[in-house]
């Protein structure tokens, strides 16, 4: 599973080496869409920092894997994670996909009291794909 010219790039590569610096609280596996896997990097500190170590040199086809699954459009997925991660618990990246309703609600809740927020730590790619397909 290879890059090129027709395949979309929907994730960047530099996002996925930023977030993985965090990536024991699995941010990285997040954001390529492995929610699962992310989870047991959050509770096991990256499976006791020696998955993390590992994931250094996963990324790239992390990365590969994101761009084919997921759909490319205007909504930017490395921009809506970075609302998600840094200003989610108000909404931000709900504004942004264009859910207004959502975002006004997260704004005076706290990203409707967190589980809203950890709701959308698990499903924005898939949000942003349906969005991306909708436009």
């Amino acid at each position: 599973m290879y890059k090129d010219a027709s395949t979309p790039n929907t994730h960047s590569l530099i996002m996925g080496y930023l977030l993985w610096i965090f990536g024991f609280m699995g941010a990285h596996r997040f954001y390529y869409g492995k929610q699962v896997s992310g989870t047991i990097w959050f509770f096991t500190l990256g499976l006791f920092f020696v998955g993390w170590i590992i994931d250094l040199f996963l990324i790239p086809s992390m990365d590969r894997e994101a761009d084919w699954r997921f759909e490319e459009g205007p909504i930017n997925y490395s921009l809506a994670w970075i609302f998600l991660t840094f200003l989610g618990i108000f909404g931000v990246h709900r504004f942004y996909m264009g859910k207004i309703i959502t975002g006004v609600i997260y704004l005076f809740t706290g990203g409707l009291f967190l589980v809203g927020w950890l709701y959308d730590l698990y499903t924005l790619n898939e949000q942003i794909a349906a969005e991306n397909r909708s436009r």
